[in-house]
């Protein structure tokens, strides 16, 4: 949320230094409220700046912040549309993304990506009634779901929106394709900025990297510009430069 801020020193995140401009204090504001174990502190009694969270990426795609320690601090997302609007993952249950929800109609669907990222979906799901999707291999960590997606195939939500399973990083994980441009790929696909490149994390891939690179390798047949993870960095390319990112990608998952 802060590059140049906030560096990794040893196995911990750490200021490098106190922000020196507006924009900079926008990036301080948005890692204290993203920071899952909520250990950023701040020394003045300065008023909270308006706009650090939900931060809108895309036209009406926000990253929600307020990450939860359930979900190992994942990322979430609020998409509003006309003909629902929804959560994908969940953030922790905030009073203030409640009101932001509230005043944007509400969440029609809430798209749990896998396990891991389950954090307050239920209490969310109870506070507007959505629907809320899992995979049947991952369903046990949401009994609050609604829906199952099972098998291997992709399920249609709604025209604009498909659910395609995923295995990998857990057996049950699943990635959300919203209009052929956002791809919603929990822990499954990532942007590294360090790189430059798109990644997965076999470091914390729980079910198969073999399968991992399977369900990525068809993930090539999809048309999408925008890959939105719940750890690593988002990232937007044109459909052919994601479509050429994705197959060097599984050319070094193949490799490794």
């Amino acid at each position: 949320m802060a590059p140049g801020l906030i560096v990794e020193r040893g196995d911990k995140s750490v200021f490098a230094r106190q922000p020196a401009n507006a924009e900079e204090e926008m990036k301080a504001w948005r890692a204290m409220l993203v920071c899952p174990t909520a250990s950023v502190r701040r020394e003045s009694k300065k008023a909270r700046p308006d706009g650090i969270f939900p931060q809108e990426l895309a036209p009406g795609v926000y990253r929600c912040g307020f990450n939860s320690k359930d979900s190992y601090g994942a990322h979430s997302y609020f998409v509003v549309r006309p003909e629902g609007n929804l959560l994908v993952d969940s953030p922790r249950y905030a009073g203030e993304l409640k009101k932001f929800f509230e005043r944007a109609g509400g969440i029609s669907d809430i798209l749990l990506s896998h396990q891991d990222d389950v954090a307050d979906a239920d209490k969310y799901a109870e506070s507007f009634g959505a629907r809320v999707w899992i995979h049947k291999h991952d369903g046990r960590a949401a009994p609050c779901a609604t829906n199952r997606i099972e098998g291997n195939e992709e399920l249609k939500i709604r025209d604009s929106l498909r659910a395609i399973p995923a295995p990998g990083h857990t057996r049950g994980s699943v990635v959300y394709l919203l209009e052929d441009s956002y791809l919603f790929t929990g822990d499954s696909l990532a942007w590294s900025e360090e790189r430059g490149r798109l990644t997965a994390f076999r470091d914390a891939c729980w079910y198969s990297w073999e399968k991992l690179t399977e369900s990525l390798a068809r993930l090539a047949g999809y048309r999408f510009e925008w890959v939105l993870p719940g750890h690593g960095w988002s990232k937007r390319l044109s459909a052919d430069e994601m479509r050429g990112q994705l197959a060097a990608l599984v050319k070094r998952m193949k490799r490794a």
